[in-house]
């Protein structure tokens, strides 16, 4: 193995689960799936114009909890613009909502593009994100394929009673994956194949929280944190000049233990790993990143990669893709990238940091 920046070794529960960031020092808990809304709306403008304590509320959607908090504005609009950028982009996206333009996409309802009977006319904010994912099916050699939705459609890694699909249907479905035989010009898509379909959720919520920070800086907000079910987005800084604290937190533990800390100025960090989503079937762990080759979830030693990074859909789409490339190819792709830090932890409870990682990001591990 290349020699790595460092690597900490852990104890046997404390490494990263993917939707286990959390935020210190300022961010109310998200609360549970059975609240559509939750808000604190306590904050009181100072005479210099910061603001006492920091505006929070947290909405039920993309299927998570996402919390919006502002830190220098007493504005409930603002928060409230932020959720309409939220809902404007999930009926998009959303792979399961009938009427998003993905749905229809998928099953072949959208207007028709001259020329092809498998071409189909998609909006700008349906074209930039699938250019996006094309990107990143590029660079990690296919192991992040946006077109697996025959396969991801298979499985219900939500539901009560989770099964593994059959050997026959996953391999049917396998037949229908290939980025490279899905097209993009313009706002024209084309399916060289049948029955191909498309699955943003390794990559949506990053490029959503991207577009919801957008939203608030042209609103005047300079200090923010977005938490889009565990994609955090920091906006600027404190208004006290302090970095955020974004903390990683022990999986099936108290959100308040973590193994550790990073002081996080506008910047994102998203994680992918096999604790987000998974079941047990005849003593074996199926996890939601599934490989496009087989069809099955990926088995490569690692738990989950972080990644820290300017833009969330950046950190969105590389998560996936390194934890899929594996630890050395993984790290390899980071380390060639300017900008992007991660840290991957292995099954063997191994913390391993990309190069740099602590020039750029002040990281402090909390003891097992």
């Amino acid at each position: 193995m290349k020699k790595r920046s460092r690597v900490k070794r852990l104890g046997v529960l404390a490494f990263v689960a993917v939707q286990a960031i959390t935020l210190l020092s300022g961010c109310a808990p998200a609360g549970d799936d059975n609240t559509n809304n939750t808000s604190s709306n306590e904050s009181t403008a100072n005479k210099d114009g910061s603001v006492s304590e920091p505006l929070t509320q947290s909405s039920f959607l993309l299927n998570t909890v996402v919390t919006i908090t502002l830190y220098d504005s007493t504005d409930q609009s603002i928060i409230d613009g932020a959720l309409d950028v939220i809902s404007k982009y999930e009926d998009i996206y959303s792979r399961t909502l009938e009427n998003s333009e993905l749905y229809k996409l998928n099953h072949g309802t959208l207007p028709k593009a001259p020329g092809s009977e498998n071409s189909y006319i998609v909006s700008d904010e349906l074209a930039s994100l699938l250019t996006s994912g094309l990107y990143y099916s590029n660079i990690s050699k296919g192991k992040f394929d946006i077109t697996i939705a025959p396969v991801s459609s298979l499985w219900d890694f939500t539901s009560l009673t989770p099964l593994v699909p059959t050997k026959t249907d996953i391999e049917n479905a396998v037949k229908k994956v290939g980025y490279e035989n899905m097209v993009i010009e313009g706002n024209t898509v084309t399916f060289k194949e049948e029955g191909m379909a498309i699955d943003l959720g390794a990559i949506a919520k990053g490029y959503i929280a991207d577009r919801v920070k957008e939203y608030i800086i042209a609103q005047g907000v300079k200090s923010a944190m977005i938490n889009l079910g565990g994609n955090v987005l920091c906006v600027g800084e404190k208004p006290s000049g302090q970095a955020f604290k974004v903390g990683i937190q022990k999986p099936f533990a108290d959100r308040n233990e973590i193994v550790a800390t990073m002081e996080i100025n506008d910047l994102s960090v998203v994680s992918s790993g096999i604790y987000e989503r998974y079941f047990m079937e005849n003593d074996k762990l199926y996890h939601h990143i599934l490989n496009p080759e087989t069809g099955y979830s990926y088995e490569n030693n690692l738990v989950s990669v972080s990644i820290i990074s300017e833009k969330s859909v950046d950190g969105d789409g590389l998560s996936t893709s390194c934890f899929a490339l594996g630890l050395e190819e993984g790290m390899d792709l980071i380390n060639s990238l300017k900008g992007v830090h991660a840290i991957f932890i292995t099954d063997d409870y191994e913390m391993h940091y990309s190069d740099g990682f602590f020039d750029a990001i002040k990281v402090t591990e909390v003891e097992p």
